[in-house]
């Protein structure tokens, strides 16, 4: 009996363009390699092909736990004879290569030249980032709530009450104004870049591929390292939070729980996180919106006074503390001072580029998030923080870092993650409401489990890139049919275990050399991304294609890529000068007003760690890779590029339609359709109205 014909995998689409498909008597031997995985032909409707009938039959649901956690054989990509040059011009169609003997037949598998156990393949690389098995399963609401609430944590809610000591109310808003708009920029770039190229590893990926795979290599370390770290200190942070209703249970405990919870919300996949996320951050924006409303009353003298409370305030508040103690403190060194602290509490922004690669469709939802990230600066950080610099004086006794915090001089009871320190936390406590302080007390700790959250998706997500383009170890490449980074999510669960370091006595030094390991991180980072842009830009323009190829452009242009870069450059010689220099505050544990040698030689490297740390990466590996700067005639400019078919491609409208198909699925398109419609009828009635009064 003859056996009965399979249906063929799902084609890609995006590779029509190269004229890849299977011809006659050819072997699609390139067929999905340079694709983003992003376009996939829909099914038709009342049609199943044989293969997804068999993966979706009815089996015992143990069975299919576990077989949940296995590859996915469909979408493994080989780059078996990939070239490590000439794209897409290698993928020829076979009728013009029959004609041109000097070019190999496609059902010839080339041979991969042998350059030496140190040679970088950087076209293999390319091609594996954009053929990434990450599921593509968020969607815009998703993407927009990263966006606008994904980095508010620790940094705003706790780490601005030291910015606030150290620099005063006027310097807090410079400061956190002047990395606003070094991050819009970079933002903007990086929405530009991820839009074309929704690949795995994002922006270290785009190291890679337009600066230097030297640099790429120390980036994506830079950031993996950055969450790594961020994840124990959240974790502590956590379980600090938990003291301001009891402080008598075992901080091992809550840390068992926290990390428990964020290991099984990032077990359920992109979606499971972009689900949480999505709840996390409505919560972080009510409670922001709520605070400004709240701290605009408390200002203007809405709450009575409270004798009882020295610290409350007394009627009209204005800009008293402006003026005493003063808008200022410590000079312009006290403003340097906050400058990395205000970078690091913007710290996650970027998490929108690296989850293009697993969006359902990164056209339509990452400009609208990117969009967003102007109104989160501004409402978020400036407005609140802004309100805290005039009802919080910086000579509070709470204050993080204050030297009269404390009669006795304990370092031991000051923590970067500990809430009672916030300044919001004192703000709403200073209007005398009893119920408030710990609802803004559980704020912060559903802000550090989101952080906490993006730590494991961050960290493991840019492991499995690194591992991809062969700059990690393969084991953190494995990714099972839910589209999960299983050993890379382990690997960065493990790392949270140092959180039980929180219960012995030198947990303090322990968790202050984690933060310095990801002090500047985003630093680099962010200014790596407006560079990459910049050269990127140069060589979209020297192959003569325009802009309107492009979905998305940075509103700020090359422009603004240069302005973020030189912002970056200049908080890191900014905060060379504070680390070598340092304001002496409390919690150094210092006597006197100088510190010794040793202690300013300690304080720098806990400010300054990750240069020489970027610095050895970058070194190293250039010198056994001995890779060099990647020119502009010289980038894959084509390799997980996402056209849309019909404008470009040459493919027909199937891909345009495609895209629309997905648009409509977003559940923000229902949204809109609902608005659209009471609008219409709104403005339909107004005018039957009108008409009939004429």
């Amino acid at each position: 009996m003859k056996p009965k014909k399979r249906d063929p995998p799902p084609s890609d689409i995006e590779m029509a363009a190269y004229g890849s498909s299977s011809s006659k008597g050819g072997n699609d031997s390139f067929v999905a390699q340079g694709s983003s995985w992003s376009i996939r032909e829909p099914f038709g409707v009342g049609h199943v092909p044989a293969w997804a009938r068999g993966r979706h039959r009815k089996e015992p649901p143990l069975k299919r736990f576990i077989d949940s956690f296995k590859r996915d054989p469909v979408r493994r990509i080989s780059t078996h004879g990939i070239y490590g040059h000439g794209h897409p011009d290698q993928y020829r169609d076979t009728t013009q290569q029959a004609t041109d003997s000097s070019v190999p037949s496609s059902s010839e598998v080339p041979r991969e030249q042998n350059h030496g156990s140190h040679y970088y393949d950087l076209h293999a690389a390319n091609v594996r980032t954009a053929n990434t098995s990450l599921a593509r399963e968020l969607k815009g609401r998703h993407l927009q709530m990263i966006a606008i609430g994904g980095s508010v944590g620790t940094g705003l809610f706790v780490a601005s009450g030291k910015c606030l000591f150290l620099g005063g109310p006027a310097a807090l808003i410079i400061a956190y104004g002047f990395v606003g708009i070094m991050l819009w920029c970079t933002i903007q770039a990086l929405g530009e870049l991820a839009v074309a190229f929704p690949v795995a590893g994002s922006f270290s990926s785009y190291s890679t591929r337009f600066l230097d795979p030297a640099w790429g290599f120390a980036m994506g370390w830079n950031y993996a390292l950055q969450w790594l770290t961020v994840l124990p200190l959240e974790l502590v942070a956590a379980s600090i939070t938990i003291g301001y209703w009891n402080d008598q249970l075992n901080k091992a405990i809550f840390i068992t729980v926290f990390l428990i919870v964020v290991i099984i919300i990032n077990l359920f996949g992109i979606k499971g996180y972009g689900e949480a996320e999505f709840v996390f951050s409505l919560v972080k924006i009510t409670a922001v919106i709520g605070f400004i409303i709240l701290a605009a009353v408390i200002n203007i003298g809405g709450f009575p006074d409270d004798p009882s409370s020295p610290g409350s305030p007394t009627g009209y508040i204005g800009g008293r503390y402006w003026t005493n103690p003063g808008a200022f403190h410590n000079g312009f060194k006290g403003l340097c001072s906050v400058f990395v602290s205000a970078a690091f509490a913007f710290t996650g922004t970027e998490l929108v580029g690296l989850a293009a690669a697993e969006t359902a469709n990164p056209r339509k939802s990452l400009p609208t998030a990117i969009k967003q990230v102007f109104w989160r600066i501004t409402v978020f950080y400036v407005v609140s923080l802004t309100l805290i610099g005039l009802i919080v004086p910086y000579n509070h006794p709470r204050l993080l870092g204050n030297h009269i915090s404390s009669p006795d001089k304990q370092k031991e009871s000051y923590s970067v993650s500990d809430a009672s320190h916030s300044p919001f936390v004192i703000a709403i406590e200073s209007a005398s409401i009893q119920i408030l302080p710990g609802i803004m007390n559980a704020v912060i700790l559903i802000a550090v489990l989101s952080v906490g959250n993006s730590a494991v998706f961050g960290s493991s997500r840019t492991l499995a890139a690194l591992a991809d383009q062969r700059q990690a170890p393969q084991l953190l490449a494995y990714v099972d049919r839910k589209g999960r980074p299983l050993f890379a999510i382990l690997f960065a669960s493990i790392i949270g275990l140092i959180g039980y370091l929180a219960d012995l006595k030198f947990q303090a030094d322990v968790l202050n050399w984690l933060l310095a390991v990801s002090g500047l991180s985003s630093i680099f980072t962010w200014g790596s991304i407006c560079l990459c842009h910049i050269r990127f830009r140069r060589a979209w323009s020297r192959r003569g294609r325009s802009l309107s190829q492009l979905s998305f452009t940075a509103q700020a242009g090359v422009a603004g890529s240069y302005v973020g870069l030189a912002l970056n450059v200049f908080v890191l010689v900014a905060q060379f000068w504070t680390a070598a220099f340092p304001i002496v505050t409390f919690t150094d544990n210092v006597d006197g007003g100088e510190a010794s040698g040793s202690k300013r030689v300690q304080t720098f490297f806990l400010q300054y760690l990750c240069v020489p740390i970027v610095g050895a990466m970058y070194g190293g590996y250039k010198i056994w890779f001995r890779t060099g700067v990647v020119r502009s005639r010289e980038m894959d400019l084509d390799t997980g590029r996402r056209r849309v078919e019909g404008i470009e491609g040459g493919g027909g409208s199937v891909g345009l339609e495609v895209l629309k198909m997905r648009e409509r699925d977003e559940v923000g398109y229902g949204v809109c359709v609902f608005w659209d419609t009471i609008e219409c009828l709104v403005f339909g009635l107004a005018w039957e109205f009108w008409k009939r009064d004429v």
